[in-house]
């Protein structure tokens, strides 16, 4: 595989994940620069807390979409080397917490990686979401839910990988990627563990 197909997969990952699926809906919804409100972020959490549920709804959609058409859009350059999966997996993820196009900031990454895993590993995919929506809808805290759903990713792929003929790439995509969404709510940890993170459903005015 040539070099500068992994370059042409992640550059394109990278630039759709960058969209800033929420940054637009918020300002089209009601002139509001999510850059500035609530978590400061511009994933579905952040409209949903700052819009409501129909603002977020399409954000959630798109964001999602961002991930699974990297994967298939890396796919179809590198011929469906995993590799490439890996590549675009993580450059969408990157470009959706430090776009281009919004000064480098964004989201956390939690639903456009879920959009890549559900091309790459669908049974994973479903696995991880189970966690996290039951997480959340025991506790309430959506960072809860995507930290630990994350954190089920690697060792998923990995028994998928001895059990069910995964590449292994995969597993590299969500040993990284898992790591990568921790990271990105440090903050969200600082506040649970201190107990002032806002639950769902708790709305914010600035």
């Amino acid at each position: 595989m040539e070099i500068s197909q992994y370059i042409l997969a992640g550059l394109a990952a990278y630039l759709l994940g960058s969209i800033p699926t929420g940054y637009i809906t918020a300002r089209l919804r009601g002139n509001v620069d999510l850059l500035q409100m609530g978590s400061k972020r511009t994933g579905a959490t952040n409209v949903l807390r700052t819009l409501g549920w129909r603002a977020a709804a399409p954000v959630f959609v798109g964001d999602f979409a961002k991930g699974v058409l990297a994967v298939i859009i890396a796919r179809l350059i590198t011929h469906g080397d995993p590799v490439g999966d890996v590549v675009a997996g993580m450059a969408a993820l990157v470009g959706h917490n430090y776009s281009v196009f919004i000064r480098f900031r964004g989201g956390r990454g939690v639903t456009t990686g879920l959009g890549t895993l559900a091309v790459m590993a669908p049974l994973v995919f479903l696995t991880a979401v189970a966690i996290g929506v039951a997480i959340i809808a025991w506790s309430r805290y959506v960072s809860l839910g995507s930290v630990l759903g994350s954190c089920t990713v690697p060792v998923a792929l990995l028994i998928s990988v001895f059990l069910m003929g995964q590449p292994f790439p995969h597993f590299l995509f969500g040993l990284l990627g898992a790591a990568f969404v921790v990271i990105s709510h440090r903050d969200n940890i600082a506040r649970l563990l201190q107990g002032t993170e806002r639950k769902l459903g708790q709305r914010v005015n600035s």
